[in-house]
């Protein structure tokens, strides 16, 4: 990172460090993965050669083929020979070993989680890699298009320009380029970018149906750029030109006027490459300058009239006499093209046109646009020349009527390759501010001798006294009290490692030395050897202390030692056999401390931190869930809890709550599955709201995260009550929230958001009349008395046959019950039913009385002060009954 903001021209300070980096490159964190690759990627455009220069050589002289034809035999030996002596005299390429070295360390990165990374490695392929090659990345890149949208919109802005040159490179995944109806505008507009790419003469049917189903869009930014997407196909590919054509021919019957208009535009720049052949469609659109408003459309229609006029003499005098009328009112870009259409008309039919040209540069030379009226001008001394007579007057038709080229329908990313894919100049199309250019390719390789590094070789020692007086220090008296305390600090095997290499060191120097001096190395090593291992039993004593962690019986421990060394042997063999002690003791006592689940495992088992399973807490068993209560009991002892929290939503009844519908669908939702039930509670801290339970389940692969209620586009009334939000919900699991919404006694539907960290769904949840209120309970006088009351407008009568199904007291009652919240009124007859309940915003009554007697039909009666909700109530429970 540092290279690249103080000295990125500084190409030399890589050479020696070019293989390290390569080598390290996967074991580095993701930002300087991403920060070496690019700097490694101008790095090889400017010390290798290309390895596309032998594939752009065959391209522009291709083999012959493999069975030569008659003419090439006649012409012998000799004319081959001449044929070859005219091409270029090329080396054969050859990999360089250091290019080969990045892209194979390069290519496992490419499965990396960071999309970033991933990014950087396509973009080195493909400046860098051969084109055989470049086709690994392709599949990488298609898995990313399975991230969020604003990684998404990155990858295919380079997919984009990729598809231009490497078109074979993504078709195989043409289908993973196939626009969702939950992608955001951008990203089908990039996807339709990528598909008109990868087009061709095998896969033109699949990818215009593909189009045919992306027109009937409500998206109408969509719709115009899959017209425009209609245009480059029949422009490349010349077979389905005419299908293409009649296909936008069709549209211009379209309801949409920006369809019509976009289609016009489309078909103007077809026509020009056959206008001959296409007079009826030019009879048609102009037929269109009634209905079209759109200034571009009129505007291309007008154009098309003008360079063609010779193909509809007898509709084009007209349309400029209707341009006339309407002249002052139209926007410039029509005034200008009404301008040309006069001119043209003038130059070919000026019996008919004379007077209705005057009379628009009339118009024009008065108009408000300096360029209208320079235009207008302009022409009026070209087409009716002075009496002097211009030049130009005679060339008039030539400059008005000359063939035009045909216009070429291009890709916006055609130029964008020059940029480096995957920087920010390339997202943009315009060079940002640091930006560094990719170098081009040198046109003879650099020497490759200056990323090879000097080794340094290991020097012996010539003089051996010097060493072994450099050695002594080392085992003095003076330093002997530090020996253990270093000992101790250090790393038994980097010592050991140490001791090994020293020991190898002095074995190959010594292969040369006389007998004595074998004699007395000899004697030296033993005195060597006593006094290491007592360094080593010192040292392990130490660790041993520590581990204790008991320093002050440790010192005096090792002083002891240090002064019984320099008396005896046999004082150093009972340390040896204390210390021995010590460490076979010391297990016990960790033992002792091991948590009770660590002692049921064998005791061969080794003490690992991998273990950490060991501490895991103890499953529970499942509970089996309390038997369900019979819908009867459910209904008759509804409303009754003896805490104040709400019910279980598991364990309410069919009575007390309604089944779940769904909210958000699993595939709209992208794997987010929502539904929602009435649980018929009252919502903690505000009685006029009507409480639901939402459920969420995750069916996708990814956690959703930051699930929460979006800012509400609501009625006058209508409020909501917002559920706590969600944190995380893993793939695979469900949670349930509980919300609450005031409906203000109206069955209108509450529009809101549901919203994650990366996407917004717009739900709505429309209420049923009966769950905009709740139950009541009073007795049978109270019941009449209330009736009595509510006569008249508030009382809705309604005779119904009951079906055989439901003529028993429980199968009326669970009918009813479930179909508004309400409570039920004791009554003294068999056959007479009757509910009570009130709206939960206004809380105004709502009786409701069914008289069911076997021989005739049944009676439902509804009295309320909310004739609406009265009305409402009797047809959904009629309904119910009836079905």
């Amino acid at each position: 990172m540092a290279f690249e903001e103080v000295c990125p021209e500084r190409i030399d300070l890589i050479h020696k460090n070019y293989r390290k980096l390569c080598n390290l490159l996967i074991d580095v964190e993701e930002w300087g993965q991403v920060v070496i690759i690019s700097m490694l990627t101008r790095y090889a455009r400017t010390q290798f050669l290309s390895p596309t220069q032998n594939e752009s050589l065959l391209e522009e002289n291709p083999e012959k083929a493999f069975y030569g034809s008659e003419e090439d035999e006649a012409k012998g030996p000799g004319s081959e020979e001449a044929a070859a002596s005219a091409l270029p005299a090329r080396k054969p390429y050859v990999m360089d070993p250091d290019h080969r070295l990045l892209l194979r360390n390069t290519k496992p990165l490419l499965q990396s989680r960071s999309a970033a990374v991933v990014m950087a490695v396509a973009q080195l392929y493909f400046h860098l890699a051969p084109k055989a090659e470049v086709g690994v990345i392709a599949k990488a890149l298609v898995r990313l298009l399975r991230s969020h949208s604003e990684v998404q919109y990155v990858v295919l802005q380079n997919v984009a320009t990729m598809s231009i040159k490497r078109r074979g490179m993504f078709e195989p995944y043409l289908k993973s380029f196939y626009i969702r109806s939950t992608d955001p505008t951008q990203i089908k507009v990039l996807k339709l970018e990528v598909l008109t790419n990868l087009a061709n003469e095998t896969n033109i049917p699949t990818v215009l149906r593909e189009f045919q189903t992306y027109i009937r869009s409500m998206d109408k930014d969509f719709v115009a750029a899959t017209i425009q997407a209609i245009g480059r196909c029949a422009t490349s590919i010349g077979r389905v030109r005419d299908t293409c054509l009649n296909g936008l021919v069709q549209l211009l019957s379209n309801r949409d006027e920006l369809v019509v208009a976009e289609s016009v535009v489309v078909i103007k720049k077809l026509l020009q490459m056959q206008p001959a052949q296409h007079g009826e469609i030019i009879k048609h659109l102009a037929k269109l300058t009634d209905n079209i408003q759109v200034p571009m459309a009129r505007a291309s229609i007008l154009w098309l009239i003008g360079e063609y006029c010779e193909h509809v003499p007898k509709i084009a005098p007209d349309v400029l006499r209707k341009m006339a009328k309407s002249f002052t009112a139209e926007e410039d870009i029509v005034k200008l093209q009404v301008i040309n259409l006069a001119a043209k008309l003038y130059l070919t039919n000026s019996k008919q046109t004379k007077l209705l040209t005057q009379y628009v540069l009339s118009l024009a030379k008065y108009d408000q646009n300096y360029d209208i009226r320079d235009r207008a001008r302009f022409t009026r001394q070209l087409i009716v020349p002075s009496e002097q007579g211009g030049a130009l007057s005679r060339h008039a038709k030539k400059l008005f009527l000359a063939p035009k080229p045909a216009p070429v329908l291009e890709s916006s990313f055609k130029d964008r390759d020059h940029f480096q894919l995957g920087s920010l100049s390339h997202l943009l199309n315009a060079k940002a501010t640091g930006y560094q250019e990719l170098p081009d390719w040198p046109e003879e390789a650099p020497d490759p001798s200056v990323r090879n590094v000097e080794v340094p070789e290991w020097t012996k020692c010539s003089n051996r006294e010097k060493r072994k007086e450099k050695e002594k220090p080392f085992y003095s008296d003076s330093e002997g009290e530090s020996g253990p305390t270093e000992s101790a600090d250090s790393d038994p095997e980097s010592e050991s490692e140490s001791d090994s290499k020293s020991s190898s060191e002095s074995g190959s120097g010594e292969s040369s030395s006389e007998s004595e001096e074998e004699d007395q190395e000899e004697d030296e090593e033993k005195g060597r050897s006593s006094e290491s291992e007592q360094s080593e039993e010192e040292g392990e004593k130490s660790k041993t202390k520590k581990r204790k962690k008991a320093q002050t019986k440790g010192q005096g421990e090792g002083s002891s030692s240090e002064e019984g060394s320099g008396s005896s042997s046999g004082s150093s063999e009972s340390e040896g056999s204390s210390e021995t002690e010590e460490e076979q003791a010391e297990p016990a006592s960790w033992r002792k401390k091991t948590p009770p689940s660590s002692r049921s495992a064998p005791a061969a088992q080794e003490v690992s931190l991998l273990d950490l399973e060991d501490f895991a807490p103890p499953s529970v068993q499942p509970v089996s869930p309390p038997a369900a209560v019979s819908t009867s009991l459910a209904a008759d002892l509804e409303g009754l809890t003896l805490t104040d929290s709400p019910l279980v939503p598991s364990l309410l009844s069919p009575a007390s709550s309604v089944g779940r519908q769904e909210l958000l669908h699993r595939v709209a939702g992208e794997g987010l599955a929502v539904d929602y039930a009435f649980s018929r509670q009252p919502f903690p801290g505000d009685p006029h709201m009507v409480s639901l339970l939402i459920h969420f389940s995750n069916s996708s692969e990814t956690p959703v995260k930051g699930l929460h209620v979006g800012t509400p586009k609501l009625p006058a009334g209508i409020s909501i009550q917002e559920f706590p939000e969600i944190e995380s919900l893993a793939p695979g699991e469900s949670a349930t929230a509980v919300m609450g919404i005031n409906f203000c006694d109206s069955t209108q539907a509450a529009n809101f958001q549901l919203c994650t960290q990366t996407r917004q769904f717009y739900v709505s949840i429309q209420p049923p009349v009966g769950e905009l209120m709740a139950p009541v309970f009073m007795s049978e006088n109270e019941f009449k008395k209330e009736q009595g009351k509510l006569t008249g407008m508030n009382e809705i009568t309604e005779k119904l046959t009951l079906p055989d199904a439901c003529r028993s007291d429980h199968a009326v009652v669970q009918k009813v019950t479930a179909t508004a919240n309400l409570g039920r009124v004791p009554c003294g007859t068999s056959d007479e039913y009757r509910f009570a309940g009130r709206t939960l915003t206004s809380g105004s009554l709502v009786l409701l009385t069914l008289v069911a007697r076997p021989p005739g039909p049944a009676q439902l009666t509804v009295n309320s002060e909310k004739m609406v909700i009265g009305t409402m109530l009797v047809k959904d429970v009629v309904q119910a009954l009836t079905q």
